[in-house]
């Protein structure tokens, strides 16, 4: 086996802008209605100027529209984003291909901690009885202290509560079960993890809808605001 270019590891630690450290958490949960749970996280450490210049709802924003940038770029245009008013579609090439149907994004924003949510829908992926139900949530969330003059943000990914077409239902749901965990849940692990370690750029990308870009851009309000993010 070729072993890793030395000179890429060092060009990758000079484009990185911030140190990620993937934490550990039980890969999943699953309770006995047929339902599955998991979470990754990871700790950002970066400048503390740095943190105070993106911590705001823009890049909250932007957050999560890097994940979906993400999510394309690492299945090679495999897997697409497409965006409506109230919904936003993993397809598949593309329509009518709707793998994952979420309902648009809802933000929480407080003081030290930021979250944004996407409503499952329905979609290929997803049991019958299972639509309408779960969610993915991304958090960050402020750690105090920090080393110095460094700061430090919890990012987590969850999926909640999602019914996984894969696992099937009845006699067969703890065959479905098994290979849902060895294919379609390891993979999505897979690439939570290879998303949080990318954070170590900073690099996150404008938001197409831009419900929290500054002034004089255009945008659409999210599908609910809580009260802590008017604030």
């Amino acid at each position: 086996m070729r072993g890793r270019d030395p000179r890429q590891t060092l060009d990758r630690r000079r484009r990185a802008r911030a140190r990620v450290r993937i934490v550990d958490l039980p890969e999943s949960e699953a309770p006995p209605d047929g339902s599955v749970t998991t979470r990754q996280a990871a700790e950002v450490t970066l400048p503390g100027s740095e943190l105070e210049r993106i911590w705001s709802p823009e890049y909250l924003e932007r957050l999560a529209a890097t994940y979906w940038r993400f999510l394309t770029r690492i299945s090679l245009g495999v897997l697409r984003v497409l965006y409506a008013e109230d919904a936003r579609d993993i397809v598949l090439f593309g329509r009518p291909l709707v793998l994952l149907r979420f309902f648009a994004p809802e933000y929480e924003l407080a003081e030290n901690r930021g979250t944004v949510t996407w409503r499952i829908n329905e979609g290929l992926l997803v049991l019958p009885s299972g639509r309408g139900k779960g969610h993915l949530r991304i958090s960050v969330e402020r750690v105090p202290g920090g080393e110095g003059p460094s700061g430090q943000v919890t990012v987590t990914s969850e999926v909640a509560s999602f019914y996984p077409l894969l696992a099937g239902v009845g006699r067969f749901s703890r065959l479905g079960r098994h290979v849902y965990r060895i294919t379609q849940l390891r993979m999505h692990v897979i690439v939570t993890h290879a998303f949080l370690r990318s954070l170590a750029r900073l690099d996150l990308v404008r938001s197409r809808v831009g419900a929290f870009a500054p002034p004089g851009t255009a945008g659409e309000q999210p599908a609910a605001l809580s009260p802590l993010a008017r604030r």
